[in-house]
């Protein structure tokens, strides 16, 4: 890979030795910084989309910045070839400090779920708490806190960018969770607009046969009770009602029709 964009590189190389100052140092820099975007865009090619390019060239270029202050000519190396593995190394160490799950804690959680596997396939069951801690050789109170620490790799950042879309707008993993507490104010709205057009016209008896049955999720017995009513007369009802609402429908069916 080329890196020398500096005709005199050796000079350079001569002047910061003697004088480490920031103006030889900062000709180094940029002339090795391909190094850098080379190595990051080879680590960067592996990970997922979460991770930024450009974090991964700031944090080479740390290593970069070490290795011009330990790089010694006399041991006969090349400084490309000694500064690699400091910037690869650098980035590594980035990479991993994003990681806030410990590796130890990570390696432990593969050997629960190994555990697991190994267990469900020999019982033919899922294995007992008590059989996978025996399986992994663990007391019940070290085995509850493996399981706990292996919760928190499944854990995800809601602030993870999650890349669906050819637009400008970052969205983030929270911008796409459903919350199943809220309701959909447009579904909310069409319901009630959809109750109010096939309960208009019915009697009071009629529509709280409609609302109860289909909206309350009420029996034919539970709305009977509720209505001083025999079971078999809200069924007579219920499908009279029906069958009116059918045909008004059919009669208005321009009105519904998509133009």
């Amino acid at each position: 890979m080329k890196t020398a964009q500096i005709a005199d590189i050796a000079g350079v190389w001569n002047g910061f030795f003697e004088l480490r100052d920031e103006f030889h140092r900062n000709l180094l820099m940029e002339n090795y910084l391909p190094l850098v975007k080379y190595t990051a865009d080879r680590i960067y090619a592996k990970l997922p989309d979460k991770v930024e390019l450009d974090d991964l060239i700031s944090a080479g270029i740390f290593g970069l910045m070490d290795a011009l202050d330990a790089f010694d000519p006399e041991r006969g190396v090349k400084f490309e070839t000694y500064c690699t593995p400091r910037i690869r190394g650098s980035i590594l160490d980035e990479l991993r400090s994003m990681d806030w799950v410990p590796r130890l804690v990570r390696a432990r959680a593969h050997q629960l779920e190994r555990a697991l596997r190994t267990l469900e396939a020999h019982l033919g069951r899922i294995p007992t708490d008590t059989e996978i801690a025996t399986e992994m050789n663990l007391e019940m109170n070290d085995f509850h806190r493996l399981q706990k620490d292996a919760v928190a790799t499944g854990i995800v950042s809601l602030s993870n960018k999650f890349n669906d879309s050819d637009g400008e707008k970052d969205i983030r993993e929270i911008d796409i969770i459903e919350d199943q507490k809220s309701q959909n104010p447009l579904l909310e709205v069409q319901k009630r607009d959809l109750k109010g057009l096939l309960t208009k016209g019915l009697t009071r008896a009629e529509r709280l046969i409609i609302i109860l049955y289909y909206y309350e999720e009420m029996t034919m017995k539970e709305i009977g009770a509720t209505l001083d009513l025999s079971e078999s007369r809200v069924s007579q009802m219920h499908s009279s009602i029906i069958a009116r609402l059918k045909a008004q429908m059919n009669s208005r069916r321009r009105e519904f029709a998509i133009s």
